[in-house]
């Protein structure tokens, strides 16, 4: 990652394509990763991948004791 003296922060590295969402089928053409061929049918845009971190969380208490 580079320093990026604008933001105060680092800049993370994208990877540019024309991929879609596994789930709605949503272009996605920016990842902040190298996406690997053998899983591109798992890609997830943002608003996808949002809802289902959110379904993580949600179900992360009822596996408490």
């Amino acid at each position: 990652m580079a320093f990026d003296n604008n933001q105060g922060g680092f800049e993370r590295k994208m990877y540019h394509g024309n991929w879609k969402c596994s789930k709605c089928g949503a272009p996605i053409t920016e990842l902040p990763f190298e996406p690997d061929p053998a899983r591109l049918d798992k890609l997830l845009c943002r608003d996808c991948h949002r809802e289902r971190m959110q379904s993580f969380r949600q179900n992360r208490g009822s596996f408490r004791r």
